[in-house]
């Protein structure tokens, strides 16, 4: 292998011997080469900002750290789309095509996440409702195998989807199918104005009301959000300055007393309800049932005496859920379950994406996941020897 440090690191608690900085394709591609001929088990790094989510690896001897991949590789701007390197942090990304008046529509939950790292495990904020997810804007990919053979799909024209389902299954695949190294993404304009219009709710009904009341208008939000701590419901129009100020002013005739319209956002504006060492949870629920989702957190949380705060995109029915790291297993785990069974009778899922070591064990983090047979036949295709963060997904994969 090559470009390989003698000094180790640690994924999830679980310490690795080495860590490789590859600075190229090619030596991505070696070193992941070499972990399967020498039989290690192998888990990327990219900003670490999401290290701790899912399940700790079953073994790890090498950390593949790409923080030697960085930069814009081609900005076609008159196609809207870029081509970027896997550790690329995403704010480096938006600083490289502001100048062409262009963003990657992707928010940043997590400073210092990168490219890679956001496509590994599927992470959209709460632009998502009018720009789309991770899996919508990657149009192109180029992933080393697990036996180092490099696989490139998709291209760098948006109207190119060949090859795209390779996109698509390493997208939230949390780095077991493959190491990312380039991808290529469709992008915006850069809006000239925004506003957030922001209204305090007395509870879950009158937020569905005021939920409902947007999703009905004709003012497209870009992003229509809500958080428990207070209570409040959020929606983002952006757009030339002229439109913005009228579908603003509209937007808080329209929610009513106590709306207001501000060029910056509120407080926790995409961030996710919990910090370092504590226990975060994704929840998904048909958007006609987010307002009984979010009566259903507050149940759980009188029951169980918990300090749960519920924040994320009402817009599309992609809620995060935070409890502090101290809180009992035991109190964790009756929490999640209620979740889950409101979850599901929503047609949706409870994921426990990070988590404090006995709140791990005591809690199926990923609870039931349809297709996990199909998984499993996937995972064997790409990776038989379990080269790649061997444990981290769904089912142990």
């Amino acid at each position: 292998m090559t470009a390989v440090a003698d000094a180790g690191g640690e994924i999830a608690g679980v310490p690795a011997a080495a860590v490789a900085t590859p600075a190229s394709l090619a030596e991505v591609a070696d070193v992941v080469r070499g972990a399967a001929a020498d039989g290690l088990a192998l888990v990327v790094r990219g900003g670490g900002t999401r290290q701790d989510w899912a399940l700790p690896p079953h073994r790890l001897d090498l950390i593949l750290e790409t923080g030697e991949l960085t930069g814009l590789v081609e900005h076609a701007a008159g196609d809207l789309v870029a081509v970027v390197r896997a550790g690329t942090p995403l704010h480096q990304v938006q600083e490289a095509l502001r100048s062409a008046g262009q963003q990657l529509a992707l928010d940043e939950p997590l400073p210092g996440a990168t490219v890679g790292g956001t496509v590994a495990v599927n992470a959209s904020g709460p632009r998502r409702m009018l720009y789309g997810t991770v899996r919508d804007l990657l149009i192109g990919v180029t992933v080393v195998r697990a036996d180092g053979v490099v696989a490139r799909a998709g291209g760098k024209v948006v109207k190119n989807v060949a090859g795209y389902d390779l996109g698509k299954l390493v997208a939230g695949s949390y780095g077991t199918l493959g190491v990312i190294t380039e991808c290529a993404f469709r992008l915006h304009p850069l809006p000239a104005a925004r506003r957030f219009v922001s209204v305090p709710v007395d509870g879950p009904d009158e937020a569905g009301r005021a939920l409902s009341a947007v999703l009905g208008a004709q003012v497209v939000p870009s992003a229509l959000e809500v958080d428990t701590a207070p209570m409040t419901v959020t929606a983002l129009v952006e757009g030339v300055p002229a439109g913005v100020d009228r579908r603003a002013a509209d937007l808080a005739k329209l929610l009513g007393d106590g709306a207001t319209a501000e060029e910056s956002p509120p407080a926790g504006w995409g961030r996710y309800p919990w910090g370092p060492g504590d226990v975060g949870i994704k929840l998904t629920t048909a958007l006609s049932r987010v307002p009984y989702l979010l009566t259903a957190a507050g149940v759980t949380a009188q029951l169980h005496d918990a300090p749960l705060q519920v924040r994320g995109s009402a817009g599309t029915g992609v809620l995060y859920a935070g409890l502090p790291g101290g809180t009992d297993p035991g109190v964790v785990a009756g929490v999640v379950s209620d979740l889950r069974a409101a979850t599901r009778a929503g047609a949706g899922h409870c994921v426990v994406l990070t988590a404090p070591p006995a709140v791990r064990g005591r809690v199926d983090v990923w609870g039931h996941v349809d297709g996990l047979d199909l998984m499993r036949r996937v995972k064997e295709q790409f990776d038989p020897a379990g080269t790649l963060a061997p444990g981290r997904f769904v089912g142990g994969i």
